[in-house]
């Protein structure tokens, strides 16, 4: 099986570097006529899933907008997460899921074994106690060609004083996971391809300022903050440099906002942004 960077890397070529966000909040939900229950967010999501279908090559469930209905809304999402596999569609699923032993190992299993309910294509994880607490969920995810995204740096201000604190080397925090990351990707990535452990940069994120440099191998970058948060396709050279045809743009609201009659048409809008055509 093709390794997931390299999926990751002919989709975009394919269908540009949008990535369509399924985030049903509550909000949202009432805008489109729907329920905020388990009902609703399914309806919602296979609704995306349908507009995405052929306009882009990846989407992202938001995970916490289905397990708030707990087993119905994870059902829910089992049934998203399916369909827009079986639609040919890479699904990143937007966990972030951080812990130690075999408590990670089984997050990990969750979203990253073949045959799972819960089956992606790739998870998001947090790094936070340690990437070395990540090694079970990147082996696995390196044994059925899964991606993983390692947050890095994020643009929120309450991560600020975490992140770019200086780690145990000379670097900031999110620079040594990246350092930390792309040593693994550097042993296990066969020359020429795309690495499958990825990084969450905002599109938001100063990289002198997150203390980033560009890095090898080439890996998927998960880059929230297009659309609705201000950045924009013309900006993706200038925020990602020698990177940006690596990133994962991902767009949430400036897409779902269109409501369910304009949906896809927005989708297209915006992808078209993406390819450049």
């Amino acid at each position: 099986m093709t390794s997931f960077g390299e999926r990751v890397r002919a989709a975009m070529a394919t269908h540009g570097q949008l990535c369509v966000g399924i985030d049903p909040h509550a909000s949202l939900l009432a805008e489109w006529g729907l329920d905020a229950s388990a009902a609703g967010v399914r309806s919602f999501g296979l609704r995306v899933v349908e507009a995405a279908a052929g306009e882009v090559g990846i989407v992202k469930p938001q995970v916490s907008f289905f397990e708030c209905y707990g087993s119905a809304g994870f059902a829910a999402l089992e049934e998203v997460i399916a369909s827009a596999r079986a639609a040919g569609l890479v699904v990143i699923a937007d966990a972030k899921r951080g812990d130690i032993g075999s408590t990670m190992d089984a997050y990990a299993a969750a979203w990253l074994t073949p045959g799972s309910p819960l089956e992606a294509d790739a998870v998001t994880v947090s790094p936070f106690l340690g990437v070395g607490a990540l090694e079970g969920a990147f082996d696995l995810a390196e044994r059925h060609d899964k991606g993983v995204f390692v947050l890095a740096a994020t643009s929120n201000p309450e991560a600020l004083a975490l992140q770019r604190a200086r780690g145990a080397s000379t670097g900031t925090v999110s620079a040594e996971i990246v350092s930390e990351v792309s040593d693994r990707n550097a042993r296990t990535t066969p020359a020429g391809e795309w690495a499958s452990l990825g990084f969450v940069i905002g599109a938001t994120v100063d990289w002198t300022d997150a203390g980033l440099a560009p890095f090898a191998p080439v890996t998927p970058i998960l880059g929230p903050g297009f659309g609705h948060q201000g950045a924009e396709p013309r900006d993706l050279r200038s925020r990602y440099g020698d990177l940006a045809d690596a990133v994962v743009a991902s767009e949430s609201r400036s897409i779902l906002a269109a409501g369910p009659d304009r949906l896809a048409a927005r989708i297209s809008e915006r992808a078209l942004l993406y390819r450049g055509d």
